[in-house]
Order: structure tokens, then sequence, then C-alpha cells
């Protein structure tokens, strides 16, 4: 079942990113679950020590606007934000996405995010579907947790996200980063692709 979607990529201020990530797994986890957020995956880039990569989801918008109001004006988020403010330097890179969400991988090892702006979405959705899930398949990295832009109107606009773009994006699993065929004639711009660790691969390996 498809739902609401936050792709959320954190810039943050050099040597930090273990500080957020200690917080935010020990308090804004269950804090966000609480107030009725799925908590999908967290990560590290790592192409970019200063990035934090995480997901969140919602049933719908409604849902999404309900849930924000509990968490932000709740108890947890007053008592650590301006911990959890200083580390960061911009949490505006926000996709707001239609799809199934994505947990955090049970298995370990790299996950790689693809990120896509489409000339034409529904034209290049209908090549992902015919030409590239199975060639991507077919190469052992078979797409995981396919996304869209979703165009409803934000309505929890204190924390704003990305407008006036479309894209699709996928997921996939493992040590190679995916080769791409040329897409530069169905796309606005090259793809982007982020390689990401799970927060719980690192907990996994410190034995946490």
């Amino acid at each position: 079942m498809n739902v609401i979607v936050e792709l959320r990529q954190y810039t943050l201020h050099p040597g930090t990113r273990d500080t957020l990530i200690e917080l935010f797994e020990r308090e804004f986890v269950t804090g966000q679950e609480a107030a009725g957020i799925t908590l999908g995956g967290r990560f590290r880039d790592l192409d970019d020590p200063d990035r934090f990569v995480w997901l969140r989801a919602f049933p719908d918008m409604a849902a999404r606007k309900r849930a924000l109001h509990a968490f932000y004006d709740g108890p947890v988020w007053q008592a650590h934000r301006d911990a959890a403010n200083a580390t960061m330097l911009d949490s505006d890179d926000v996709l707001l996405l239609r799809g199934p969400g994505f947990p955090a991988p049970e298995t370990p090892g790299p996950v790689v995010v693809t990120i896509c702006h489409p000339l034409d979405t529904a034209a290049f959705a209908d090549h992902f579907e015919q030409h590239l899930r199975p060639a991507l398949a077919a190469a052992g990295a078979p797409p995981l947790a396919v996304h869209r832009s979703e165009h409803a109107e934000n309505t929890f606009p204190a924390l704003p996200v990305r407008t006036g773009e479309d894209v699709l994006l996928w997921f996939t699993a493992g040590e190679a980063t995916p080769a791409l065929p040329d897409l530069s004639a169905r796309l606005k711009s090259a793809p982007q692709q982020l390689r990401l660790e799970s927060v719980r691969d690192v907990r996994r390996r410190l034995g946490a």
C-alpha cells in the first residue's frame, strides 16, 4: 500500500553526525512513533560525513498534519530541539513522496537511492517498469520501494519541502552502485545516487 513519505536529507555541522544520530535513536524514534509517525530507514551518507538521511511515513496528508503537530508541539521535541538543531546547517532538503516507504534493512550492507527528474514523469514511469526495472533486476540490483513525487499542499509549513519538481526514485541493496543506461533523453539532469549505510548496521558493528 502506498503512503505519504518524506525523504529527508540533513546537512550537518562538521563532526556532529554521531551526536544527532545518538539523540535521534534515543529520543526521536519512540517520540515520533508515539505521535503516529512510521519511521523508516535512518542512514549515514557514505560519501558525505556531514549528511544524515532518513525517511518517515504517514497514511495520508491529514494524518501527516496531525502527527507532525503532535510531535513538534509535544514534550519530546520541545525538550531536545535545541540540541538537535545545533547539529544542523540545513534540514530543508525534503522530498514529499508517495510510495511504500523504506524500512531500515534487516540484512547488513549498503543501500543506494537513485533519484531521477524525468522530462515526462508518466512516460518515464512506464519506461522504468518496462525496461529499467527488469534490467536492474537482471544485473543483481532489483529496485526496491519505488516512489514518486506527491504534489499535495504542505499543510505543515513549519517544515518546508521541495516543490515544483517531479521525481521518481527507488532503493537498491548491495555493495555496488547500480550502473544505469544513458537516460539523458528522458531526464532533466543526471540521476543522483546516494550511497547509504543504515544506522542499524553501524550499531550492529559496534555491538550497540
